[in-house]
């Protein structure tokens, strides 16, 4: 259902956001069920998790992007979604550096937890049900993967391999598969080029299984766990939840409304994508390198919950009529 349809409104928009949200919360749970039989081992977790690093995620942002039209990737949304993750990472940032004295590592997963969106997983099926165009999400997708992501990863690199060189900082790009596969995919819609169907389509198939995966594995992780637990970083989950599902739609709607000039469907979108949870590439990059795995694990888990309401609100509050 797109803007202009005489059905969509708030209540269309209320609808599309649970039933986004129960597509999900069947796949995590399905993996959570998985995970307490122990049908797929102790080590299912790990394995898949590397496999959706490293194969299907670059995959899905590969063919995202490369259909992505160029003007929406450029549109003013980016510079508002920008300004709001940006203002929420840096929060964050000085609060666990400064005050509580975290790591490199530690207090880069949690700001990436505070203002890295989940565009893929949720964000692509949301964009769909309520905003009534999927790549209305690809700009957060751009910001993320082309600016955000490399300067995160190479963070995490370096403080976690003790080693600093200006050739493993300037070569991070090109070993991390997310970004090759971003990349590649805003090379392809910057020129207008279209690979024949077949060379796109296994891309296009692999891409599929990257967002039932990485739901999967994120129930798995759930297995013996609890959130929250004492000593798990509940602080540092708790800030991240707060800036994410409150500070970061609030800033989108300030700073678009009264600083961009925004409004109707474009103001509804940008707060939309604001207000979605953290994503769970936060917690396939502290898997990946072993720190914070837990705070990133929590807070996916509780903004994905709270996004809802979250959400519900927004789109009372927001969607045109």
């Amino acid at each position: 259902m797109a803007w202009n349809d005489p059905g969509f409104g708030e209540t269309g928009a209320m609808a599309g956001v649970l039933t986004g949200f129960a597509i999900i919360g069947a796949i995590v749970a399905l993996g959570w069920i998985v995970g307490r039989l122990g049908v797929l081992g102790p080590h299912a977790a790990h394995a898949m998790g590397r496999s959706a690093f490293f194969v299907f995620s670059p995959a899905l942002l590969f063919t995202v992007l490369a259909d992505a039209d160029v003007r929406q990737l450029f549109s003013a949304l980016l510079p508002v979604s920008a300004a709001a993750a940006g203002l929420c990472l840096l929060v964050y940032a000085v609060v666990a550096r400064v005050v509580w004295r975290r790591g490199a590592a530690e207090s880069t997963i949690g700001a990436l937890a505070s203002s890295y969106t989940n565009a893929n997983n949720i964000g692509l099926p949301l964009a769909a049900y309520v905003l009534g165009d999927p790549a209305l999400s690809a700009p957060v997708i751009l910001l993320q993967l082309i600016v955000i992501a490399p300067i995160a990863l190479t963070i995490l690199d370096i403080s976690t391999s003790g080693r600093v060189s200006i050739g493993r900082v300037l070569s991070q790009p090109v070993r991390s598969p997310l970004i090759i596969g971003s990349a590649l995919g805003l090379l392809l819609s910057v020129t207008g080029v279209e690979p024949p169907e077949p060379v796109m389509e296994p891309f296009r198939l692999l891409g599929a299984a990257a967002v039932p995966i990485v739901l999967f594995v994120l129930g798995l992780s759930l297995t013996g766990q609890r959130v929250l637990a004492p000593g798990s970083g509940r602080r540092d989950v708790l800030l991240a939840t707060v800036l994410k599902i409150v500070v970061m739609p609030l800033a989108a709607w300030a700073i678009g409304a009264f600083a961009v000039g925004l409004e109707g469907a474009e103001l509804f979108t940008v707060v939309t994508l604001a207000a979605l949870p953290a994503g769970q590439n936060v917690f396939q990059y502290a898997q990946r390198f072993d720190r914070a795995v837990v705070v990133a694990r929590d807070a996916v888990l509780i903004t994905t919950a709270l996004s809802v309401p979250a959400l519900v609100i927004v789109a009372a509050l927001l969607a045109p009529r």
